[in-house]
């Protein structure tokens, strides 16, 4: 009960079964037909959580959430984290969901009337456009991506990539520089281009370990020729842009290290189930060898492990902000990703052939999960921060 109540459990009993018995028996037609295909399907369910009043869960209830607390939302974010479409069938899936809480925060009420309650609501998409080919990830001060003042509009150039569901997506929040003359956390902001504006390319959808995608389960190239918009579809302040995207990550490692949990607890079930169940001779169970009982013990341990670290890191974060818990996050952050990779392996491994097939879902997350070690910072960036705060304190100060 650690972290929870009894009107909270009967909540995520509800998610669970939900999820058991409306969105897993989808889950191989959803794995294996393409994302338009299912996507009426989805949104059948998705009209089946608004009706049970559990549509965005992240959101305040003044903009139509459900108005969950961070460690609440990281709970049933672990739930939804189970099925690969969890997240969007509850509205609460990125990029959206890291938008809307942008925009909340930050828009102007124009912007909010126009783009985020139609958001909350689930009747559109949106897509966030910050990744560039020609620079470092790793370094978001370095950007090409210009937006220039004419009179009373941006005219936005630049190129971007692993921009994730702008197929389909009715706007993108595009992180450009306004003044590369500022300091270097001042010179960008972020930007709303509807994805009809004239310039706006969708290049293509980029194939990942072999699998392009289609609509939201994309990450696509675009390229920003001459897109004009007006100044008012600025977010926040000029040159806030960098502070903005900080602020929207903090949260965002939260909920993807609770999504990775999730993944972990059912390959740790399917891995289990298979063990128990697997006759390899006479009488002999896979389970019975000492390999498949140790992958079992460690799994457990390590889950468990990243569990009660991201609670702990979102109970912090919920009481006294994102700042004060930076090593925190940086320590979840490459730590679950690796559980991640870990749990997802040996549950694989356990399956023999089977677990490469799309047959089940362990496949799909293989070729998608690897990711987690790579963006929203890669691991080696978050254990030289983490590292150089702890020698900080030892009167060693290594500057970035």
């Amino acid at each position: 009960m650690l972290f929870s109540n009894p009107q909270f459990e009967d909540l995520k009993e509800q998610v669970r079964r939900f999820l058991q018995h409306e969105i897993y028996p989808l889950e191989k037609d959803l794995l294996s037909k393409p994302f338009a295909q299912m996507e009426p399907v989805l949104m059948q369910k998705r009209d089946k959580v608004r009706q049970m009043g559990l549509l965005a869960p992240h959101m305040p209830p003044k903009y139509g959430g459900t108005g969950l607390s961070l460690v609440e939302l990281a709970q049933i974010g672990e739930l939804l984290g189970t099925t690969p479409y969890g997240h969007f069938v509850f509205n609460c899936h990125a990029p959206d969901a890291g938008n809307m809480e942008l925009l909340a925060h930050h828009a102007s009420d124009e912007l909010k009337e126009k783009y985020l309650l139609p958001l909350v609501k689930g009747e559109i998409r949106s897509c966030f456009s910050m990744t560039e080919p020609e620079y470092a990830g790793s370094n978001p001060l370095q950007m090409a991506t210009k937006a220039v003042v004419d009179n009373d509009h941006y005219i936005i150039n630049g190129h971007k990539w692993f921009t994730t569901a702008a197929q389909g997506a009715q706007f993108a929040v595009v992180m450009a520089v306004t003044n590369a003359q500022a300091q270097a956390y001042n010179r960008a902001a972020m930007i709303i281009v509807p994805t009809d504006t004239e310039g706006f390319e969708l290049v293509r959808n980029l194939p990942v370990m072999g699998e392009t995608g289609s609509g939201y389960a994309s990450h696509a190239e675009i390229k920003y020729h001459n897109c004009r918009v007006p100044v008012t579809n600025r977010i926040g302040a000029d040159g806030s842009g960098f502070m903005l995207a900080q602020e929207r990550l903090g949260p965002g490692r939260i909920h993807h290290c609770m999504r990775w949990i999730g993944i972990c607890e059912r390959s740790f079930d399917l891995m289990c189930r298979y063990a128990a169940t697997r006759q390899i001779d006479q009488g002999v169970m896979l389970g019975h060898k000492q390999t498949i009982q140790n992958w079992i013990a460690e799994s457990r341990a390590e889950i468990n492990a990243a569990r009660l670290m991201v609670l702990h890191t979102a109970f912090n974060m919920q009481q006294h902000g994102a700042k004060v818990v930076r090593n925190e996050i940086a320590a979840i952050k490459f730590y679950v990703a690796n559980v991640l990779q870990q749990v997802l392996d040996r549950a694989l491994q356990t399956h023999g052939a089977l677990g490469l097939t799309d047959d089940m879902v362990l496949a799909y997350w293989y070729r998608h999960e690897r990711a987690a070690r790579i963006y929203d910072g890669p691991d080696e960036v978050h254990k030289s921060s983490l590292a150089r705060s702890i020698l900080k304190q030892y009167g060693l100060d290594i500057k970035a």
